[in-house]
């Protein structure tokens, strides 16, 4: 062996050797801090199994969650990165609630370079989230969602009519993408004053680009991989990006505003508050509102409202299957309730279904679709009636998942029990014990408009049909590991439906 070779073997080993003592340094962060947490390992930290994709994100939160019960916070590693997991419901308040400007902040910001529709309301820096929150919020409010109800009734009687035809075909029904086709009209034609026909027309191209965009295919899994290195993502991150996706929002936003500002027309919907951004950045304190910008918070609005929102259809239809008695007294209020408006669906009607109500929030609370909030302190913070102090910077997770199946809070937690969630049980509950739309200042913008959503197509669907296991439906659901925060079954949740005689 030469003496070139047994250096370079010698340089190799030391780089090795210095970078293995490097990442046990860095390893180190959690215990100097007296916070205890699952044993990390070299390079890797606590995510071998999520970077393999073997676990979930959500699956090493939750572990850490259960191994550590006694203690108020476990401190766990992507890669180097010392990530904070919240276990006492008390801190969760401070950091949503209490001590929010401190934590207006989340993870996982924009980059636009890599992904160039990533600058969305959900993932702002709060510099420039305040006043977008506020510029859209009157869209949400009680007095607009009372004026867009007709929008989403409209939908559902066309839903029905798509529902009356796969009963008659008697064939299993895969309800994901059967509930999106209503969610997508309800949506589009809210935020956007569209009609997309995506009950009617298979080929509609807002549903073909958005089961795209959430399509969870190996390159957003090496995507979501990347974002425990920073530097990486920024390099490689970018290639694989998906500009058809990119191009069909960013198009179709910039047309409909245009078409809203050269003719002068004003319907009081999204499109319409982002087209007065583009004329009026500095209402939101910005120089430029330009057209990849504006048609990030489109796209977070549509695939928000009709992805979440059929999901949850979805899921909560796969619970009813299992538990029929469940379905029966739920269908038995909302037949009666229909009976006392002259069969139609009303919001003031909607309002009186307090058994939907909590099927729905059961649903969510087996089934969030965002399985973990996070928040990244804004400065130097203590953490009350500890002695763990985080630096500027520090990222806190807050496990969702993990606590909406906590056997401590919710006994026996796979049983879908929609009583939990009476008005007596709810009391006896920590108000962080139900976290699907998170709480405090920077809660889900859209929870009215979704929840109307959610309750208009399950009485569309189960005030005329009943939705049954069939051969195709698993008896026990099957999470995908490969997205990054959402929950959503590795497959189809396959039903069969018939028709009910009408109350």
């Amino acid at each position: 062996m030469s003496w070139l070779m047994i250096e370079t073997i010698g340089l190799i080993v030391t780089v090795f050797v210095l970078l293995y003592y490097y990442s046990m340094i860095k390893l180190n962060y959690w215990r100097k801090r007296g916070v205890k947490g699952p044993k990390p390992l070299p390079f890797l930290g606590n995510f071998k199994d999520v970077l393999l994709g073997k676990d979930s994100t959500m699956d090493c939160f939750q572990k850490a969650y259960n191994e550590f019960r006694d203690e108020p916070m476990v401190g766990v590693y992507g890669g180097h990165e010392p990530l904070l997991v919240l276990r006492d419901l008390d801190l969760i308040k401070d950091v949503l609630i209490k001590d929010f400007n401190k934590f207006a902040q989340r993870t996982h910001g924009a980059v636009r370079e890599v992904e160039p529709l990533s600058e969305q309301i959900f993932r702002l820096e709060a510099e420039r989230w305040r006043p977008l929150r506020i510029k859209l919020s009157p869209f949400f409010s009680s007095g607009k969602l009372k004026e867009m109800f007709h929008l989403m009734t409209d939908c559902a009687n066309s839903y029905d009519k798509y529902l009356e035809k796969l009963a008659e075909k008697g064939e299993p029904i895969e309800f994901r993408d059967t509930a999106a086709k209503f969610t997508i009209d309800v949506i589009a034609a809210c935020a956007f004053s569209i009609q997309t026909n995506a009950i009617t027309d298979e080929n509609c191209q807002f549903r073909k680009m958005g089961k795209k965009a959430l399509d969870t295919n190996i390159e957003q899994f090496l995507t979501d991989r990347l974002r425990e290195y920073p530097f990486l993502f920024r390099i490689f991150g970018r290639l694989f990006t998906d500009h058809e996706v990119i191009n069909f929002f960013e198009t179709a936003t910039r047309e409909a505003m245009d078409y809203r500002i050269q003719n002068n027309v004003h319907t009081n919907d999204v499109i319409d508050i982002l087209a007065d951004l583009r004329q009026h950045p500095e209402k939101i304190n910005l120089k430029e509102a330009d057209s990849l910008f504006l048609a990030s918070q489109a796209q977070l609005f549509f695939l928000a409202g009709f992805g979440n929102s059929s999901l949850t259809i979805s899921n909560a239809l796969y619970e009813l299957a299992w538990n029929q008695t469940v379905q029966d007294k739920l269908r038995e209020e909302i037949q009666s309730i229909l009976k006392k408006y002259n069969g139609e669906i009303t919001y003031d009607g909607i309002c009186e279904m307090k058994y939907l109500n909590a099927c729905l929030l059961e649903t969510l609370r087996k089934y969030p679709v965002i399985q973990w909030l996070s928040r990244t302190a804004m400065e130097t913070y203590t953490f009350s009636g500890t002695k763990v102090t985080v630096p500027k910077g520090q990222q806190i997770f807050l496990p969702v998942y993990a606590i909406q199946k906590d056997a401590e809070i919710y006994p026996n937690p796979e049983v879908f029990d929609p009583d939990r969630f009476s008005d007596e049980n709810i009391k006896t509950r920590h108000a962080m014990a139900h976290l699907p739309f998170g709480d405090g200042p920077r809660h889900c913008s859209g929870i009215r408009l979704a929840k109307k959503q959610l309750e208009v197509g399950m009485v569309t669907i189960l005030s005329k049909f009943k939705v049954e296991v069939c051969e195709k439906t698993r008896k026990v659901y099957k999470p995908d590991k490969r997205p990054l925060f959402l929950l959503q079954p590795a497959d189809g949740i396959y039903l069969k439906m018939s028709k009910v005689a009408a109350a």
